[in-house]
């Protein structure tokens, strides 16, 4: 634990799911958002977010085969989140993880805003960049990190990276093209880039996506 990037104690102070919606929710009550930019397109982005995590709240499910493999996760266990309420990719996929962690008590999910926790950030760049969200697994028995995932289920990242390879439109072009992806999807890439992990996770193996 001497040398883990995580120590308890920023666990400690870290969002639970519902108090970081509270959070948001506050914020946005006050016209604000997260970090220094606090622009009206950059309040605009998180209202956006905000809608699109109810709407997984409303409609989300999680995979019966994923649903087994989770309840049947023995070792407590950390999931820690990387993330901020401005982040498209964030909403997205954030709310499907508290779904998943929800189906067993053991799986502890705290979030943490990255632009408040930059010396973690940098520990699990994404290409050199502060890319989010970004889960790290910690088994509570020794303080083990079994694992990463994110920031995007691959064919997202796909998506992504190609677009900054060669931006041919608009970056708020693509975003939609992004967003609408993401509700095509359905969560579905996720889960099953999740299955894989956990299905690791589970015998002890360490294992990144």
């Amino acid at each position: 634990m001497k040398n883990a990037v995580i120590q308890p104690p920023v666990l400690d102070q870290a969002f639970t799911y519902e108090g970081y919606v509270r959070f948001m929710d506050e914020l946005l009550a006050q016209g604000k958002t997260t970090g220094d930019n606090q622009s009206e397109e950059m309040v605009h982005y998180t209202r956006m977010n905000r809608r699109r995590m109810e709407r997984i709240h409303k409609i989300g499910k999680i995979d019966e085969d994923l649903r087994r493999l989770l309840q049947s996760v023995h070792d407590e266990c950390y999931w820690v989140v990387l993330t901020e309420p401005w982040c498209g990719d964030a909403a997205q996929n954030v709310p499907f993880l508290y779904l998943m962690a929800k189906e067993n008590p053991k799986i502890d999910l705290r979030l943490l805003l990255r632009d408040e926790h930059p010396g973690i950030m940098d520990h699990y760049l994404t290409n050199g960049g502060r890319a989010i969200p970004k889960l790290i697994c910690i088994r509570k028995s020794d303080w083990e990190e079994l694992g990463t995932w994110g920031p995007r289920p691959r064919p997202a990242q796909e998506m992504v990276m190609a677009y900054k390879a060669n931006p041919t439109e608009d970056f708020w072009q693509f975003a939609e093209k992004l967003h609408k992806w993401y509700a095509d999807d359905k969560g579905a890439h996720l889960q099953a880039e999740m299955k894989q992990l956990i299905a690791a996770w589970a015998e002890g193996t360490a294992a990144s996506l």
